[in-house]
């Protein structure tokens, strides 16, 4: 989902609208623009960007967190023993954030996070900084405050990534043949949103399975170490429900040989159960019955 950037400038009920609208995502992606450009308005200070960011992202979950503390609080009954856990929880929020600390460099048990995930925080989300660089500096490797933008990012246990939209923008307009000289021009092998797409697959920790049919084949999103059963949940319950086993044929087979029942022919078809881990770009079929 692309949306409108989140700045001081906006009114607090523009800025509910936009937080409302990002509350369910999985992560966040934030443009920040390093290039001048007379046409574009706004700030293009990349550290008062990101400093912008993180002051809105955090009193954002300080409010919730104090909201919270003060209804429990303030109770006038006997808290239960979930709530008192989740009181001495969210106390530890309030303590990190009100020192200007991201929730996700705070510690977490695997039992805390979980009582914490109906929140929906969004310094627990992970971050990517997208820097979008004139053309000049996208060829250099270069701009204003490099070593500062990348401490910062470090620091915050984000992560980025180098654009040019200016670039992007011409290379998608080119023929499959032209784009590929111009990327080899820029050193690079893959268009902008090809290296973002893989950036994030890598740092939220997701691998895609294939299922092929007689005129099509989906691509599937699930995290890394999903076993078979509940990689079938993906796609449907009740495949996951009646599983009876996976199918499983590498990618590289599919090319060489052509379909699937020379692949079954070949012995290359391996049959795995439940329990079974899918790794990136198998191609699976699954037998289930409900």
């Amino acid at each position: 989902m692309d949306i409108a950037g989140i700045s001081p400038q906006l009114s607090s009920r523009e800025k509910s609208e936009i937080f409302s609208l990002i509350q369910d995502a999985d992560a966040l992606l934030f443009a920040i623009r390093l290039f001048e450009d007379p046409a574009v308005a706004g700030e293009n200070n990349p550290i008062t960007q990101i400093e912008n960011m993180r002051y809105e992202l955090l009193l954002r979950d300080l409010e919730v967190v104090e909201n919270r503390l003060e209804r429990l609080k303030h109770s006038k009954r006997k808290l239960t023993h979930d709530e008192i856990i989740e009181v001495e929880i969210l106390d530890k929020c309030n303590t990190g954030l009100s020192e200007d600390q991201f929730l996700s460099k705070l510690e977490f048990s695997e039992e805390e996070l979980k009582k914490l995930s109906g929140f929906r925080f969004y310094t627990l989300k992970p971050i990517i900084i997208a820097l979008n660089l004139g053309e000049e500096q996208f060829r250099t490797d270069n701009y204003p405050q490099k070593e500062d933008v990348e401490k910062m990012i470090r620091d915050n246990d984000m992560t980025s990534i180098l654009i040019c939209g200016k670039l992007e923008m011409e290379i998608n307009q080119l023929e499959e043949e032209e784009r590929k000289m111009f990327l080899e021009d820029l050193g690079l092998e893959e268009t902008g949103i090809e290296r973002l797409s893989r950036l994030c697959y890598r740092y939220l920790g997701l691998i895609s399975f294939f299922t092929v049919g007689e005129d099509e084949v989906k691509a599937w999103t699930i995290k890394k170490g999903t076993i078979a059963k509940k990689a079938a949940g993906k796609i449907h319950s009740d495949i996951e429900r009646g599983f009876i086993r996976a199918e499983i044929a590498q990618y590289q087979d599919l090319v060489s040989l052509g379909d699937m029942h020379k692949i079954k022919e070949k012995g290359l078809l391996k049959v795995e159960g439940k329990d079974a881990i899918i790794h990136d770009g198998e191609i699976i079929n699954f037998r289930f019955n409900v």
